[in-house]
């Protein structure tokens, strides 16, 4: 016997109705428009039956290779083969960058004087689910991008720094862990995350409507 509605976890139901949207609004079924409207409301939605509705006038539905192409494009990538265990970044009067499919250690030991250093983790290839970022700053800028689903926590110690972190933590227990830790003086350290969820997912569908048309 099916388990009702109301007593399924509301963002499995979320989750569903979503791939739903993308699924039928990448093969053209619904407009663009319809689209964005539809996903809002899902995004914000907290009725299991209003959610369930959205999609209901919808003929595709979403399959085993539409699901291994999420997981591809939007879940955080592991590479168990040629594991890192540590590295350094020294960054001294200058700049230094990392972004795209860059391969995470487990532990990043950064020394940044007098300069600024940019750590996108957006597209990043995860070693390790538990990962350290060790920060060593003076007169420094950091600023860390973090996509959706990965937890980041912060320990740092600072002498007239500041720290902000905006990013959500609403990965899973699978999900890699991002620990932040370390001293830095006179400088400052921005956690952000890269793409709200909503533009991840229109960013996503978008992607698949252009791969078919093609």
């Amino acid at each position: 016997m099916p388990v009702k509605l109301e007593d399924r976890p509301i963002e499995q139901v979320r989750e569903e109705t979503i791939d739903k949207l993308i699924v039928n609004y990448s093969h053209s079924v619904i407009s663009a428009e319809a689209f964005e409207r539809r996903l809002d409301e899902a995004t914000y939605s907290e009725s299991h039956q209003h959610l369930v509705d959205l999609v209901a006038d919808l003929p595709m539905e979403a399959d085993s290779q539409y699901s291994r192409y999420k997981d591809t494009q939007l879940g955080p990538q592991y590479q168990a083969v040629g594991e890192q265990d540590s590295e350094r970044l020294v960054c001294v009067l200058s700049s230094e960058e990392r972004k795209g499919k860059w391969v995470v250690p487990r532990h990043l030991t950064v020394y940044n004087v007098l300069g600024s250093v940019d750590l996108d983790f957006s597209e990043a290839i995860f070693t390790h689910q538990h990962v350290t970022i060790e920060i060593k700053g003076v007169l420094n800028s950091t600023e860390i991008w973090v996509p959706e689903g990965v937890n980041v926590s912060t320990r740092m110690a600072g002498v007239l720094s500041s720290t902000d972190n905006t990013a959500p933590s609403v990965g899973g227990r699978q999900a890699p862990h991002i620990t932040i830790e370390g001293m830095s003086i006179l400088g400052s350290l921005s956690i952000q995350e890269r793409k709200t969820l909503r533009e991840k997912w229109v960013a996503f569908a978008n992607k698949i409507k252009s791969a078919l048309s093609e």
